[in-house]
């Protein structure tokens, strides 16, 4: 419990540490208001896209659009990497395509993915999806593989099926790290949102910075990132919880 306080003392001393320095930039004019709005700038900014009706309808957009790309991603990416750690001939298949395609900037598959998927929601999920599926795959290959295989071995001589060795001894010994992987990933997933939002958006929080920039309204743009990065520090949290709860077991 000492620790735990000891450690929030220290986050609200670092974010206060931030707001302070942010406060005295803004306020002593060492910085022109053009690249650094003062606070309640920024703050007003909030109640007036709160007035506008898009303060919660935007925010709710992005957060369907990253859970919705990234959940396809782990749907996908976890059973994938778990066979190619699992199977020497999967990942003599799948790896060299995983590797190549994790190194493809994603910004760069913007006009390909407005020209097969069209401009709705569908393109912006396959952005998210993108940006956090290859990465995942790897990442669940690496946790998975770092199973002892001891373990595998010696369900195999208790008579343990195949299917038996991934439900009971592998799953569960990479399931800590799994969740770990899925945390960091569904954290990428938030910081590829302005991208998904890029282009032929009319709505969500990326499409809000964008539309600021075009104007100048610096304040909407800090307004937006810091709604961002409150969500990213909430999912963070929640899977955090999440991982403890489900997997009691783990040493971390």
């Amino acid at each position: 419990m000492l620790i735990f306080r000891t450690g929030t003392r220290l986050a609200i001393a670092s974010l206060s540490a931030v707001f302070a320095v942010w406060s005295m930039a803004a306020y002593s004019g060492m910085v022109k208001p053009l690249f650094l709005p003062a606070p309640h700038k920024v703050f007003l900014a909030f109640g007036e896209m709160y007035n506008e009706g898009i303060l919660f309808s935007y925010t709710w957009d992005s957060i369907y659009r990253v859970m919705v790309g990234w959940s396809l991603a782990a749907i996908v990416g976890v059973p994938l990497g778990m066979l190619i750690a699992t199977s020497k001939r999967a990942a003599s298949i799948l790896s060299p395509l995983m590797e190549f395609a994790r190194y493809l900037p994603v910004v760069a598959l913007v006009p390909l993915t407005l020209l097969y998927l069209g401009i709705g929601d569908s393109q912006k999920f396959a952005i998210i999806f993108l940006g956090t599926f290859f990465q995942l795959v790897l990442m669940v290959s690496d946790s998975v593989s770092a199973v002892p295989g001891d373990l595998s071995r010696a369900a195999a001589t208790l008579g343990a099926s195949r299917m038996q060795t991934y439900r009971l001894v592998l799953f569960p010994g990479a399931l800590p790290g799994i969740m770990d992987d899925l945390r960091i990933t569904v954290g990428w997933a938030w910081t590829y949102l302005v991208v998904a939002e890029l282009v032929a958006a009319n709505s969500g929080l990326g499409f809000m910075i964008l539309r600021a920039q075009r104007f100048l309204a610096i304040d909407r743009i800090f307004a937006g990132l810091i709604i961002i990065g409150l969500l990213g520090l909430l999912t963070d949290y929640l899977f955090k919880v999440l991982a403890r709860i489900i997997t009691p077991w783990s040493e971390k």
